[in-house]
């Protein structure tokens, strides 16, 4: 089962940006869909953006035009790019990979804190 370690959260200003990382074990992450999972206190886990093997990708409503997912399936990385952020953005974001064949994965979680 691959492993996945998030970096890059952090305390940010309104309109600021932030760089999410996850790297994930193992020699076969090319093969697995990843996305990037949040969940603001008191609020359920929610879909942020997603990457799949093909490398297409989705995006929340409510992120589209300001995130950017992408990955690196020769590091084994997968990024979130977060610009003009929010408020409402605060939440502790999970790295996840998915695979119809194979277990899920979550990371441990980074706290994304945006001030206004």
């Amino acid at each position: 089962q691959v492993q996945l370690v998030e970096s890059g959260g952090g305390l940010v200003q309104s309109g600021g940006s932030l760089r999410l990382s996850c790297a994930a074990s193992g020699s076969i992450f090319g093969i697995y869909n990843m996305a990037w999972y949040r969940q603001a206190l008191g609020k359920q886990r929610e879909l942020v953006a997603v990457i799949r093997s093909s490398r297409t990708t989705y995006y929340a409503d409510s992120v589209k035009d300001r995130f950017t997912i992408s990955r690196d399936n020769a590091k084994n990385t997968v990024s979130l790019q977060m610009n003009s952020l929010k408020p409402e953005d605060t939440a502790v974001y999970f790295c996840n990979a998915n695979h119809p064949t194979r277990a899920t994965a979550w990371g441990q979680g980074t706290q994304v804190t945006v001030s206004s």
